[in-house]
């Protein structure tokens, strides 16, 4: 029996994040907060401790005499740490300036105690904070413990503060991070299913309880596509199979019984365009796991165009680098050209001629190469290109007489997708259509780029 995990909803999970979060924000702003304290940045915080402190010590002398001032003074500096002593004429002390972090400490004693008091950074190249008061026309200096002695901010308090901040940012990038995991995770997964890769799955034991159910979910969308997918190729093989077979059946006997040789050679020639479709649906349905690795591009040019013979109906020029190599599957790829390759033969001739001139060239960007297989023909209307990769569209009226079954530029398109790459197509501005092919380069090397010719 599994065990079952605690079950948190995306609201809770959010709360306890934050909490979590404004509980590390609150100590970190007690500790800068002391720091800050300790170092009288929000005022002189210790004004009523000094003012009582003044006061009992000019009551103290004024209670005591003289004999017993001695004793009374020497106390004061063991047991509180107090200093008082008398002044003299030639006393130096030096009275703190505008701008300094006692001078605000001064003016509230002086507004507490009376203007005759004197507040002084340094006595007698001590330095230190000494207050002078006169008690019964004895003047007198004292200065307080240590502790009382309000400090300048210093760096050590501007770092706290410092820290504080980044932590509260930091702790808000980490908390989003966790929050939207998750959902970046599945966007991932829903872009590797668009790709054509149906194995891909999310974790199903993740605690939060509306995320689990939307993995859950998506994986069973995964697997039933996939079964759709495995369901369609093995219909589609038995489908092709069960056509084939009657197929070479006419294809024998229209060639033992039919006479006229014309008459043979038009059954043959319809029994081929049949095939060449049955050929079509397979390549457009086939399943979309592909083998990566690095494929010169110029070797598998030249063997695709090597089944296109008749120089008569087509001649390809390849203007390839000799040693590029890109990241694809072969098999696919080589589909890929062999259909633009087709594609150019049936509606990419020249009006002159009546042969289809294509080009193939390429050029580098980043990490990717552009590969470009361009004809000379009458190129498409311009509100059709975006459909040209559509199944069993055809871009001009002419076409629909044609032999094929309007899926070669939509096996393209489908192709690439499965080698992560990008297929556009356009006019060219002297005539013809033009499809970039994006490809990933496998690695960088010198370029040496030939022109070959085929027919």
């Amino acid at each position: 029996m599994t065990q079952q995990k605690v079950a948190l909803s995306l609201f809770w999970r959010t709360f306890f994040l934050l909490l979590l979060l404004m509980a590390a924000t609150v100590a970190a702003w007690t500790f800068t907060l002391r720091a800050i304290d300790a170092g009288a940045w929000l005022g002189p915080r210790n004004v009523p401790q000094l003012t009582s402190m003044l006061r009992i010590g000019a009551e103290a002398l004024r209670a005591s005499d003289r004999g017993n001032r001695a004793m009374l003074l020497k106390n004061l500096v063991a047991r509180e740490g107090l200093l008082l002593q008398a002044r003299a004429v030639t006393d130096v002390w030096t009275v703190p300036t505008e701008g300094d972090h006692l001078a605000r400490l001064a003016a509230e004693l002086r507004r507490r105690l009376g203007p005759e008091l004197v507040v002084a950074s340094s006595l007698n190249g001590v330095p230190g904070l000494w207050f002078g008061f006169v008690v019964d026309r004895e003047a007198w200096w004292l200065r307080p413990p240590a502790a009382l002695v309000p400090a300048a901010p210093g760096r050590h308090d501007l770092l706290w503060l410092l820290g504080g901040v980044l932590a509260t940012l930091a702790g808000a990038v980490l908390i989003a991070q966790l929050i939207n995991r998750p959902l970046r995770q599945l966007s991932f997964a829903a872009s590797k299913i668009r790709g054509g890769d149906l194995d891909s799955r999310l974790d199903e034991t993740t605690i939060t309880s509306e995320i689990r159910e939307v993995n859950m979910g998506f994986n069973r969308m995964a697997r039933e596509l996939a079964k759709v997918e495995e369901d369609r190729a093995v219909m589609l093989a038995g489908i092709s199979h069960d056509l084939r077979t009657p197929l070479a059946r006419l294809r024998l006997e229209a060639e033992m019984s039919v006479i006229d040789d014309e008459a043979r050679s038009n059954m043959a020639s319809d029994i081929d365009q049949l095939d060449a479709i049955i050929d079509k649906f397979m390549d457009y349905a086939r399943p979309g796991e592909t083998h990566v690795r690095p494929v010169l591009l110029s070797k598998l040019i030249d063997k695709e165009s090597a089944s296109f013979r008749d120089p008569s109906e087509i001649r390809i020029t390849s203007r390839v680098a000799l040693d590029l190599e890109v990241l694809a599957d072969e098999v696919e790829l080589g589909r890929v050209f062999s259909n633009l390759f087709e594609n150019a033969r049936r509606y990419g001739r020249t009006t002159d001629t009546g042969i289809a001139m294509v080009t193939v060239s390429n050029t580098r960007t980043g990490g990717w190469v552009i590969c470009t297989v361009r004809d000379h023909g009458p190129g498409v209307a311009p509100e059709k290109l975006g459909q040209l990769t559509t199944p069993f569209f055809r871009g001009d009226a002419a076409r629909t007489a044609a032999t094929g079954a309007g899926l070669g530029l939509a096996i393209v398109d489908k192709a690439m997708q499965r080698l992560g790459g990008q297929v556009e197509v356009a006019n060219a501005p002297e005539g013809g259509l033009v499809v970039h092919l994006r490809l990933r380069h496998a690695r960088p090397k010198r370029a040496i780029t030939t022109t070959r010719s085929d027919g």
